[in-house]
């Protein structure tokens, strides 16, 4: 393995004409037997940067997708998912509301950890012109390290903000963010220390 090769796609800044957000698992029960109470607490903290981050976007024009588990809801879609999520028995059912997408987001839904992994993602991110994602989400030891992995071996570039994740086990979140750091090139500064480069132009074009 040569790990010294430097990335295709490495971002020093966020372009937003080249930029997606991708929000993984945001929209969530956090239903983990014995532990849902301290991992909702803690991606809480995270949700609130997420939101921010995701108003930042937003307003450089850069398309938000939100790859979300289905959650054992084999029979539902996206809609079925939220409405699961924020039912008033959901642990998670404040960071879902909080995450709540807007009309003009995208989605897609995926049956494993990663966001590529038997999902379009791929193709709509080929649609919308992008190669640099912003990672953002839960859990950051599971499905935000397999989704950044995936990405990067399709070469996009990566910003994870630090910030933006958690897991149920806050020492997993660090060794996840150093892997993420090391393995597969992603710039892990908090949301508040990225730089977004002025924007030119005006919406990304998409589906209607």
């Amino acid at each position: 393995m040569n790990n010294n090769v430097d990335h295709p796609h490495t971002r020093t800044c966020v372009e937003p004409e080249r930029t997606a957000l991708i929000l993984i698992d945001v929209i969530n029960d956090m239903a983990i037997n014995g532990e849902s109470e301290q991992f909702a607490a803690d991606a809480l903290e995270a949700a609130h940067c997420v939101k921010a981050l995701k108003s930042q976007a937003k307003a450089a024009c850069i398309p938000v997708i939100y790859a979300n588990d289905n959650f054992g809801q084999w029979r539902s879609d996206f809609a079925g998912v939220i409405r699961h999520c924020t039912a008033d028995d959901a642990p998670g059912k404040a960071i879902s509301e909080l995450l709540h997408p807007d009309d003009d987001d995208y989605f897609v839904l995926k049956p494993r950890h990663s966001g590529f992994f038997g999902t379009t993602l791929q193709i709509l991110l080929r649609h919308l012109n992008r190669d640099t994602l912003i990672l953002a989400g839960f859990a950051a030891d599971v499905c935000v390290l397999f989704t950044a992995h995936d990405a990067y071996m399709r070469e996009f570039g990566l910003f994870v903000p630090r910030d933006c994740v958690a897991s149920v086990d806050p020492d997993g979140t660090k060794r996840a963010l150093t892997l993420m750091s090391r393995v597969v090139k992603a710039d892990i500064r908090a949301s508040e220390e990225l730089k977004f480069e002025a924007v030119s132009g005006g919406p990304p074009s998409g589906f209607s």
